[in-house]
């Protein structure tokens, strides 16, 4: 179906836009905090980035009043470390990150003709993980309490015996839980990229931003665990003395450097990509002209995602790898300039043949495409190995970091504030003023840093907190103080212009700016007042009179068929309507989580366990509170969506978008147990004469044997539960059948822990046992996890609500369950047949 008969020919139900209206309007006063909706969640999530970005340049300030002059005695030597290392984290893992993902949030469901996403309490969860987390963190900088190890904390000089106080462990700790918000904010992402778009987006009809941001997800899913594991790793050798990263017990630190930059340097094109994503989508407008080369554009964007898996070594060269492994790095490094340079000739082929107005996004563009190619080049420079020797870790590459960073995504950004913030009351920024901030931003951005490439070349190394005067260094840091306070002063300026702009009293935002997407049919807390029916790749210029059809209810679901809040499921390729999407609706219980979730792992870190355990445990009966809220019956089998075509409400199995989160959720879990194994490999490959060394022992086989056989034997238990479900009369097995499975998984676990604690396994002796307690642990975690979900199934099926119509909870534990299962049998694998094949 193409297109919906206009003018509607069914007559209208009565108060159809003022119940709309009531099912999705925002909670006021207080009760704001309980909101879930993504328009609300998205501007939260923004303003807070915004905050850090805020916070951190007045840290990073500090550091260039300290480098202006020689010998200066502003900060000491321990202030300055944590002042560098907090500015760092602070950009990169509170600032950078999250903003790309918070203006996903706010943009996406506008742009692609949807309601809401589909998970918007996973939204509120992550964001609020991220807010509190995230304040409380920056905080431990006004008690000494800071991290002082840099940004990327490289042992051993994070090690206890280097770093014996709490600073590294905040890092550690809280660092590690911002990171699974950002994987929860990317899961709500791709599922609401690939099921939420309006009918007849097809892929190929995908708005550029739309296709960076779910290359960008895929990127999260696979690239964060590694940091996830590497934290885990390096806290539970602080904590408990395991030594993955001590030598002289086995264990290497070069094995950070690893997980960190397997995250680190996807991290660059994670952060960069959704920027060229809001350019491909701004470029067109204000050129008047189609982006050229669009499918190009698109086929970029996945090269890139690609190649930046291949990259991480490129921050290793200096680090003692093999010179096969260097060689094959540094081609990938320059490799990935080709892809990037495709998306940049198409942006300046569409301002070539468009008509270019010059406004406050265009100067940020056009500010964008100057530093940031210039960055490319430099980061062509550094992908040479013997070039990376001479310039490695000084002040060279922090000038390359930063036009990458500051130029790849900050100019966009604030290109994207101009171009987007009308609507949030419907007002504009002014241009007058916006020349004036791009002007004081951009002369001070390269006044700041482009004399950091010459300090570096000069010799000046990163992370020096001062400098002898007969260096030759003093007058090119003075230029990039000043500089750096010109930028700050743009800054200041757009401050300002964007808190008067937005005290202003709303309207309605139209389309200033002669949009094509559909982000302009913005209507109050819903979106759009109906779901528009897409027939092309430029749907408001190819048909103007859509934004007056959306508004008027002439499309589809022009009000709410259940009473709740819905939006359209359409199929992930081709955008045929699948259901009508039940979203969830505003809750407290996504803060209360989020709270218990920070309090968590910030008390832990303090040593305060039995508050830290308390907060855990509000958190997870947060969590089963709010899933038990969202998988009910749906009120309706069916409803009608337009004139002609009913849809069912709701979907299970592997149509339904829990299903899918679910999937992708297991591949993150994957994903970081993949990390651990790659430590146990690595280790393992640097034991200097056999597997497992002199002072350990494999387990006695029959062990590892009697696991794998309870775990296939529970899988098999949920296999027929799961068929129980549809029989009549078959809840009762149904219960029987799962206590049996958790009881599987709970001996499976004693089996696996039995046999390794009978050989001898002693993690705090040598690295290899430690990597081995690490991936036991983690398997010990999932069946805890599993006696959890075991018991919620079982009151879900007491209770009356595992039913063959609300069977989500079902189908979605079985996953993990048969997820569990595979994992468990890696690691016996792993641990048993391994040495003995390297043996």
């Amino acid at each position: 179906m193409t297109s919906i008969p206009l003018p509607s020919s069914l007559p209208r139900p009565p108060d159809e836009l003022g119940r709309l209206e009531r099912t999705w309007k925002t909670p006021a006063g207080w009760r704001f905090f309980s909101t879930v909706n993504n328009t609300n969640i998205g501007l939260l999530y923004i303003g807070t980035a915004l905050l850090f970005f805020l916070l951190a340049g007045v840290l990073g300030l500090l550091m260039r009043v300290q480098l202006a002059v020689p010998d200066n005695t502003l900060l000491g030597a321990g202030t300055y470390n944590q002042v560098f290392t907090m500015h760092g984290t602070v950009m990169m893992f509170l600032f950078a990150i999250p903003v790309v993902e918070a203006i996903a949030v706010y943009l996406l469901p506008g742009m692609l003709g949807a309601r809401d996403l589909p998970f918007p309490r996973l939204s509120a969860y992550a964001y609020w993980a991220y807010a509190i987390g995230g304040l409380a963190f920056f905080c431990t900088l006004f008690v000494g309490l800071a991290p002082d190890g840099g940004w990327f904390m490289y042992p051993p000089l994070t090690s206890t015996a280097y770093s014996p106080g709490m600073n590294a462990d905040f890092w550690l700790l809280g660092i590690g839980f911002i990171e699974i918000s950002a994987i929860a904010g990317a899961i709500e992402l791709i599922v609401g990229i690939l099921f939420t778009r309006a009918p007849g987006m097809t892929l190929a009809r995908m708005p550029v931003y739309a296709w960076s941001m779910l290359v960008v997800g895929v990127m999260i899913v696979f690239a964060f665990p590694a940091i996830i594991a590497g934290t885990a790793l390096l806290e539970l050798e602080r904590a408990f003395d395991w030594p993955f990263f001590i030598a002289e017990r086995g264990g290497d630190p070069v094995l950070w450097q690893h997980l960190f930059w397997f995250f680190g340097h996807p991290e660059v094109y994670i952060i960069f990509l959704p920027a060229a994503g809001m350019v491909s989508t701004m470029i067109p407008t204000i050129a008047g002209q189609r982006l050229v080369g669009q499918r190009m554009v698109v086929i970029a964007l996945v090269a890139v995602g690609f190649f930046s898996f291949a990259l991480w070594a490129h921050h290793m060269f200096t680090a003692g790898l093999g010179l096969l492994s260097m060689a094959f790095v540094s081609a990938a490094s320059m490799a990935v300039a080709v892809p990037t340079a495709i998306q940049v000739f198409a942006w300046i082929a569409t301002l070539w043949k468009g008509t270019v107005r010059i406004n406050g996004p265009t100067l940020f563009l056009l500010g964008f495409m100057f530093i940031f190619v210039l960055g490319g080049l430099t980061g062509v420079m550094v992908a040479l190995v013997p070039f990376d020797w001479q310039a490695h870790d000084t002040y060279f590459i922090v000038a390359h970091l930063h036009y990458v960073l500051i130029g790849g995504m900050v100019f966009p950004v604030f290109a994207a504030m101009y171009y987007w913030i009308p609507l949030i009351n419907g007002h504009a920024l002014s241009e007058r003023l916006a020349r004036w901030v791009f002007g004081l931003m951009f002369v001070g951005f390269n006044v700041a840093f482009f004399p950091m490439h010459l300090t570096g070349l000069l010799g000046m190394p990163r992370r020096v907190y001062t400098y002898a005067p007969d260096l030759g260094w003093t007058g090119l840091n003075m230029a990039s103080t000043v500089g750096a306070f010109i930028f700050a002063a743009g800054v200041l300026l757009f401050c300002v212009d964007a808190a008067r702009t937005l005290k202003k009293a709303a309207r309605r935002p139209g389309n200033p700016w002669n949009a094509s997407t559909l982000e302009w049919l913005h209507s109050e807390d819903y979106a759009t007042r109906s779901i528009p029916d897409i027939g092309s790749d430029y749907p408001l210029w190819d048909r103007p009179e859509m934004m007056e059809e959306v508004e008027a209810g002439r499309h589809w679901l022009p009000g709410t068929a259940t009473g709740l809040r819905e939006t359209i499921a359409t199929s992930p390729v081709a955008g045929r309507p699948l259901y009508l999407m039940i979203v969830p609706g505003d809750s407290w219980w996504p803060l209360v989580a989020a709270a218990g979730t920070a309090g968590f792992f910030l008390l832990l870190t303090v040593k305060l366990h039995l508050l830290a355990w308390a907060c855990g445990i509000t958190a997870i009966a947060s969590v089963i509170i709010w899933l038990w809220q969202s998988d009910r019956p749906p009120p309706l089998a069916a409803a009608r969506v337009s004139d002609d075509v009913v849809l069912p409400v709701g979907a299970s199995g592997p149509v339904s978008q829990s299903w899918w989160a679910t999937v992708i959720m297991l591949v993150v879990d994957g994903t970081v147990f993949a990390s651990f194994l790659f430590a146990y490999i690595h280790i393992s490959m640097r034991l200097p004469v056999s597997c497992p060394p002199p002072n350990a022992a494999l387990p006695t086989p029959v062990w590892p044997l009697l696991s794998c056989g309870l775990l296939l034997a529970g899988s098999a238990l949920m296999v027929w539960a799961r068929r129980r479900l549809s029989v009549e009369g078959g809840q009762r097995a149904l219960r029987l059948a799962v206590i049996a499975a958790a009881a599987c998984m709970a001996a499976s676990f004693a089996c696996d822990m039995a046999g390794q604690v009978l050989a001898g396994l002693d993690p705090s002796a040598q690295a290899w046992s430690a990597t081995i307690g690490a991936m036991l642990g983690y398997q010990g975690l999932h069946a805890v996890l599993l006696l959890i979900v075991a018991a919620y199934l079982v009151a879900r099926s007491w209770s009356g609500y595992l039913t063959p119509a609300s069977r989500a909870t079902m189908d979605n534990s079985a996953l993990i369950w048969h997820y569990t299962t595979l994992q468990g049998l890696a690691f016996a694998l792993a641990v048993n047949v391994m040495p003995l094949l390297m043996d």
